[in-house]
């Protein structure tokens, strides 16, 4: 029934060639792809704009280019998984630079605590996605640092496809065994590497979760897949397998 309905779904109009050709100046991982992967990138892309609402805040303009822009990003990590990752939520929300969410939790003593954060980018569970576009724009203009929000945000997505967000997204049942057994085993290697106060290439942020380490490595899978494959070689195996090459392999 799923496959005849998604059949039955209209086709989005592809992206106007002007706007696609300055969405694509505006990010260099597009620019990277080879044809085949960057007109995939393209229809994907579509699809994107045509299902999502993407809602900017406050006095914040985006033009066309600027909407396809932000969905070539949040796509990238579809490449190979496809336009099914698209599933489970309907709205883009862009703020014009870092944003504050309020935060509260009751600890075991029935103490309630609040407070703020100060965020770049979220991802709810069956909610919409936030990115914060000052950030989105400080990536693009500095592809190799390690850092995609976009991408960390959608991988929390394609992480919870299956219903939990570990860390481990929908994956044949073989793969998910593997999978799941060296992330957890380098998970562990980075939080005792952390916990050490011991040099590593990849952001401490990584070790808060599980399911923060896979949105981490993915970002570093992007945008510095030299530092991944020489600090976590296995994963980087993983991903490369997941999300196909990186642009900048």
């Amino acid at each position: 029934m799923f496959e005849f309905l998604r059949r039955l779904r209209r086709p989005p109009a592809p992206v106007d060639d002007t706007v696609w050709r300055d969405a694509v100046a505006a990010v260099p991982w597009a620019q990277a792809l080879d044809e085949t992967r960057r007109e995939r990138l393209r229809a994907l892309s579509a699809r994107f704009v045509h299902e999502k609402t993407i809602s900017p805040i406050g006095e914040l303009e985006l033009g066309p280019a600027q909407r396809v822009q932000l969905a070539m990003l949040c796509c990238l990590p579809l490449l190979e998984f496809g336009e099914e990752g698209l599933r489970g939520w309907s709205q883009l929300i862009v703020y014009p630079d870092a944003f504050r969410v309020n935060r509260s939790h009751t600890d075991a003593a029935g103490v309630l605590h609040e407070w703020q954060d100060e965020l770049i980018g979220e991802s709810w569970d069956a909610g919409p996605l936030i990115l914060s576009w000052a950030d989105v724009q400080a990536d693009c203009e500095d592809p190799r640092a390690g850092f995609c929000v976009a991408a960390h945000e959608m991988a929390h997505k394609l992480d919870v496809l299956d219903g939990v967000l570990d860390g481990t997204p929908p994956l044949p049942r073989p793969w998910q065994r593997e999978w799941a057994r060296d992330f957890q085993h380098a998970y562990d290697d980075f939080i005792e590497r952390v916990d050490d106060r011991r040099e590593t290439r990849i952001d401490p942020y990584a070790a808060e979760a599980p399911e923060e380490f896979f949105a981490v490595v993915t970002e570093y899978h992007f945008s510095d897949p030299t530092a991944l494959r020489e600090q976590m070689p296995t994963i980087a195996g993983h991903l490369q397998r997941f999300y196909g090459p990186s642009p900048f392999a």
